[in-house]
């Protein structure tokens, strides 16, 4: 059986246990997603909450049971107009066919529950196995994903071909609950979301801070031994920027809106008017910036290539409903590059790009990862560039990526309009696929800002331009990276390293001292000096997945060895303190 139609059909389903349980309700759209289905209600005054779910799960059994047939029929325009008459939603979209030059639609028919759809579906309700799906959560969705429009209900579900399928899955989704970066980093206290500085934009905390830095110091030390040469631009740029750069016109569904410098917050509330307006835009992306250092004097083909990087917070608009933990930000850093060379280098700085993605996935424990490389549409004209540039870049990208023996899904069309691009997506340890690097071409910048370089012969030429990011932003891999190691990150990347813990407080000054020794030694420590018991503080330090905790009474400072307790052992070992040291500087050095 064909999962895509079976999904969709039990999102007929779905829809048709909802009519008889609220029969009022109003319908949108139910289409099949990855892993399952969805439906869109409007429920108006009546109340619908999680513990309804099972409620329609029993009702659809039932359907299912009976073996109801789904059965298609067609019929003009006008008279479904008619139909829905109250039924906006659907009246909405059979107009916007009717505008498309569309004279008929289709509609199935499930026993009393008639439905517009294009279909295709299952022979009758009997084919589905009553086992193999699930209803998993309520969400808000606004209509057509409009923030102006109706807020609607959205519930999900969840379908398999059999039941060890879906219950694996389940358990999955479980798991997923334990790791959730936002769950995590709330108890370890990483980061801070807080609507009173604004939705979106993330606060970092002592700890999370220290996960950034280490993540940071790791990205500009082997970026500088990769021969880049950093470089750091303004968080706005003016209006006149990003119109000749063309994100004006073709992004700004992702930017904010302009800022007016010309006049002081004091001066807007006194009513102060000047004669010429300053406007100013939060950037979205850094690329603009570093083509006018480029341009800041005339560059000779022996310099290239140019590889300029820059860990630069970036601005994008995004709906207040999609936003989500760190995965989903409004302000976010972005580990920037722009390689700008000769069509003769293109191919090597490729390569190269390649390698270093590689390199940073491993060094940060993902082995397993999938590219998309996203090409034009030969039937659109809707992009910059040349064609034989396009053919170009197209066919290095594809020739790298088998070079390199990657994994590579072709997406045709999938590409923007100023380049080609190859897309990384990580897997974490539920096997779930998160975006993270990107590597693309760039036709647009380098005619619109008329780039150049003198060649040989002392001609001007058009240099190629690669963008690319390794982390892709900082937010979302931490927010990855958490979630992959459920909060018990690898030595090298803890916050905290060791945790050392005193009986009572006469050792405090003993641990303070052990503090300092290993600080010196550039080894992360936080002493838990509180008047707590011991066994509450082991519990914290647990909870908090230290990967070593040391308790120090009598016993320990009379000793000359550490009694250390690894994370995930109940049982301690001893071992020397300069042992120790070692120890933990060879998993740093090892990534491990």
């Amino acid at each position: 059986m064909n999962n895509e139609i079976m999904r969709h059909s039990l999102s007929h389903i779905m829809a048709a246990a909802v009519k008889q349980l609220w029969p009022n309700v109003k319908f949108a759209i139910g289409p099949s997603i990855e892993n399952g289905f969805y439906y869109d209600f409007d429920f108006g005054e009546d109340k619908v909450s999680p513990e309804d779910l099972i409620k329609i799960e029993n009702k659809m059994r039932e359907l299912i049971k009976q073996d109801v047939k789904f059965e298609k029929s067609e019929t003009s325009v006008e008279q479904a107009l008619e139909k829905e008459k109250t039924q906006e939603y659907k009246a909405e979209l059979i107009k916007e066919l009717e505008e498309k030059g569309e004279k008929k639609v289709s509609y199935y028919k499930l026993g009393d529950f008639e439905d517009l759809c294009r279909g295709p579906h299952l022979e009758s309700t009997g084919e589905v196995d009553p086992d193999v799906f699930k209803l998993t959560k309520l969400a808000g969705a606004y209509w057509r994903g409009d923030e102006k429009n109706q807020m609607l209900t959205r519930i999900y579900g969840v379908a398999f071909s059999n039941k060890k399928e879906l219950d694996n899955y389940l358990q999955m989704l479980e798991e997923a609950k334990e790791r959730d970066h936002r769950k995590i980093g709330k108890e370890q206290e990483l980061f801070l979301i807080d609507p009173m500085v604004g939705i979106g934009l993330p606060m970092w905390q002592p700890k999370g801070a220290m996960l950034w830095r280490i993540m940071e110091d790791f990205w500009y030390r082997e970026h500088l031994k990769a021969g880049y040469e950093l470089v750091r631009t303004p968080h706005i740029g003016s209006r006149k920027l990003w119109e000749t750069s063309g994100h004006w016109g073709f992004y700004n569904e992702s930017m904010f809106p302009p800022l007016e410098i010309s006049r002081s917050l004091e001066e807007v509330e006194q009513g102060k008017q000047v004669e010429a307006k300053e406007e100013y835009l939060l950037k979205p992306m850094n690329c603009p910036f570093h083509v006018m250092i480029y341009k800041s004097k005339i560059r000779s083909y022996r310099e290239l290539p140019v590889r300029w990087a820059e860990c630069a917070t970036v601005y994008r608009y995004e709906k207040s409903g999609e936003l989500f933990g760190l995965t989903r930000v409004r302000g976010f850093t972005q580990d920037d590059a722009h390689i700008i060379c000769t069509k003769e280098q293109a191919e090597k700085e490729l390569s190269r790009v390649l390698d270093f993605i590689i390199f940073v996935f491993k060094s940060f424990g993902f082995n397993d990862y999938k590219v998309y490389l996203s090409t034009r549409d030969p039937e659109s004209d809707k992009y910059a560039g040349t064609d034989e540039g396009w053919e170009f870049t197209e066919k290095a990208l594809e020739k790298i990526a088998e070079e390199k023996k990657l994994d590579v899904v072709r997406d045709i069309g999938g590409a923007v309009f100023y380049g080609p691009k190859l897309d990384f997506k990580i897997k974490d340890c539920l096997g779930r696929e998160w975006q993270c690097s990107t590597l693309q071409y760039d036709f647009n910048l380098p005619e619109k800002f008329d780039m150049t370089y003198i060649d040989k012969e002392g001609n001007k030429q058009r240099p190629y331009m690669l963008h690319r990011a390794l982390f892709g932003s900082f937010e979302r891999f931490i927010g990855v990276l958490i979630e992959h190691y459920a909060g018990a990150f690898p030595v090298w990347l803890s916050p905290v390293q060791v945790k050392i813990i005193s009986v009572g407080e006469k050792h405090i000054e003993y641990c303070q001292k052990l503090k300092d020794e290993f600080n010196q030694e550039d080894i992360r420590v936080e002493v838990d000096d509180s008047d707590e018991t011991v066994g509450n503080k082991i519990r914290k330090a647990v909870a908090e997945k230290s990967p070593y905790i040391l308790v120090i009474g009598d016993k320990e400072i009379s000793s000359d060895k550490l009694a250390v307790r690894d994370r995930g052992q109940r049982d301690t070992r001893e071992i020397s303190q300069e042992e120790f040291i070692q120890e933990i500087k060879d998993k740093v050095k090892n990534k491990k």
